[in-house]
């Protein structure tokens, strides 16, 4: 077991940005490749959801379907670390996204969690897993939810293998990230993907990774300097990051 405050999250960027439409790359994909080998994030213009897992970046297009991403594309928004497990559990059936986030909220509160990052990774074998993605949006100062009322598309996996990647921000670094937790997907075979909205678990293993500190990158250049970040609705985040199109 690692030491619990050596983790770092590396961070590009903030929601707030994101969601105001500052969709500029801010460093690329080699680069964030540097900092962390698990993790999530998307692609410059909002073009995929992105899976950071095994040292390598997925990118899941607006069908679901998955390749790993080249090296050169620009990343606007992510969040990664190296993962050193602090513990596991084994997780038994769980048929909603809402009750995999109660689990995973006692789990660090038993260990005095809440106000620390966590990246967790649960390998499982699932019933369904309802996820989103979307092709890229060229064009800046587009709000995220506007942007995605465009080019989202909603898709589900049935009897799939594959590992979730959940991401824990405490409530006092909402706008910095989204509060609580954000899932992306990969399968087994790392051919399907995407952000999750709902998911039915038949069961798996979760591995913990507490992360006591941060390193934020923030975009360069005037054009940053633009957006009143501040103004980022709290409700449209979640909508966008915990919801549905429709949602």
């Amino acid at each position: 077991m690692k030491e619990k405050g050596n983790a770092k999250m590396f961070q590009v960027s903030t929601l707030q940005a994101l969601a105001l439409g500052y969709s500029r790359a801010v460093i690329t994909v080699s680069e964030l490749m540097k900092h962390g080998d698990i993790g999530l994030g998307t692609f410059e213009d909002v073009n995929g959801e992105m899976i950071v897992i095994d040292g390598h970046c997925y990118r899941a297009d607006e069908k679901g379907d998955v390749s790993e991403a080249d090296g050169g594309i620009g990343v606007p928004f992510s969040s990664v670390t190296f993962f050193k497990s602090d513990r596991s559990c084994e997780i038994g059936s769980i048929d909603s996204i809402e009750k995999l986030g109660e689990l995973l909220n006692l789990r660090i509160e038993e260990h005095f969690g809440l106000n620390s990052m966590h990246i967790v990774r649960i390998d499982g074998s699932f019933k369904s897993v309802s996820a989103r993605s979307e092709s890229g949006y060229r064009a800046h100062h587009v709000t995220l939810k506007d942007a995605l009322s465009e080019t989202q598309k909603d898709f589900r996996f049935d009897n799939v293998n594959g590992t979730l990647v959940c991401v824990y921000y405490p409530d006092y670094m909402d706008g910095i990230n989204a509060s609580g937790w954000h899932l992306h997907f990969i399968s087994e075979d790392r051919k399907l993907g995407g952000h999750v909205f709902d998911l039915s678990l038949e069961k798996g293993t979760a591995y913990f990774d507490t992360i006591t500190n941060i390193e934020l990158t923030l975009p360069h250049g005037p054009a940053f300097d633009t957006y009143a970040l501040k103004g980022a609705s709290k409700d449209e985040i979640k909508s966008v990051e915990q919801g549905k199109k429709d949602g």
